[in-house]
């Protein structure tokens, strides 16, 4: 069974790996590719995962999702996330509204104001829809360390369900400041670039699998290295994205089995230093 987290906000418990839908779900609808984006999601249900994060940033994505959920009947196993993209009150509204046409669904489960663009407008719309229904949390997002001191703003000034931003074993900084905070402010954290953008996955690929990786039923390189990100005690759920059903299984089993502790964690984050 996976591993799941509450979300700090409602007590909801959140499966602790989830599927980011960049690059690899902005495919046509008559591609072979999108037959296998049919098995990303089954696996990771199968798995006992939920989160789909998308965004209209993420070109097809969110048409494509929706048009999968709803053909395979699973909106329903779906703990859906996207993001609000865009400058001004009505342009806002407008783009959310399209979410939830593309998306196929009456409901989001999560929106977040994606790299905090005009997120002083979204934001009352935001909590707005969350009071009539629309949507169920309420979330910022960004993927850089350059943008911390502004997230951290940010969750500081406002009460928030959520907060996405990048961490890994190779990108550390979110240690420093943000994920205390989320533990303290009581937000839920989802982690982009748990992969570190697949840089880190790429480096080791090449070497063997240490030994010590079966202590936590690890049997590969990203189960070990997401295994790092979710264990933090402040985070929720990590989003690596892929396009590939084989990654997908491969990922979710990072959610099963023993989590490394604190001295297992800087075991794994000295492999990426190296």
């Amino acid at each position: 069974m996976m591993h799941t987290r509450p979300i700090p906000s409602s007590g909801e418990q959140l499966p602790v790996i989830g599927c980011g839908t960049y690059r690899g779900f902005d495919i046509g609808p008559e591609t072979t590719t999108h037959g296998r984006l049919r098995d990303v999601l089954a696996a990771l249900f199968a798995a006992g995962g939920s989160v789909i994060d998308s965004s209209p940033m993420y070109g097809r994505a969110e048409a494509v999702s929706g048009a999968l959920l709803a053909k395979a009947n699973t909106h329903a196993k779906a703990f859906i996330a996207t993001k609000v993209w865009t400058r001004g009150r009505a342009a806002g509204i407008a783009q959310m509204e399209n979410s939830f046409k593309l998306l196929k669904t009456d409901m989001i489960d999560l929106m977040q104001i994606h790299n905090l663009l005009d997120w002083k407008i979204h934001l009352p719309i935001l909590r707005k829809w969350k009071e009539a229904g629309r949507i169920r949390y309420v979330g910022i997002t960004h993927y850089t360390v350059s943008a911390f001191a502004d997230l951290e703003a940010v969750m500081r000034a406002e009460p928030l369900d959520f907060v996405q931003f990048n961490y890994s074993a190779v990108d550390r900084a979110a240690e420093r400041r943000l994920l205390p905070l989320a533990a303290e402010r009581g937000i839920a954290v989802l982690a982009n670039y748990p992969l570190a953008s697949g840089s880190a996955l790429r480096a080791m690929r090449g070497g063997a699998l240490p030994d010590w990786a079966a202590e936590i039923d690890c049997t590969s390189w990203s189960q070990l290295l997401l295994k790092f990100a979710v264990s933090h005690p402040a985070m929720t759920c990590a989003i690596p994205g892929t396009g590939n059903p084989d990654h997908m299984a491969d990922n979710a089993r990072a959610g099963l089995g023993r989590m490394p502790d604190a001295a297992m964690r800087e075991r794994i984050a000295a492999l990426c230093s190296a």
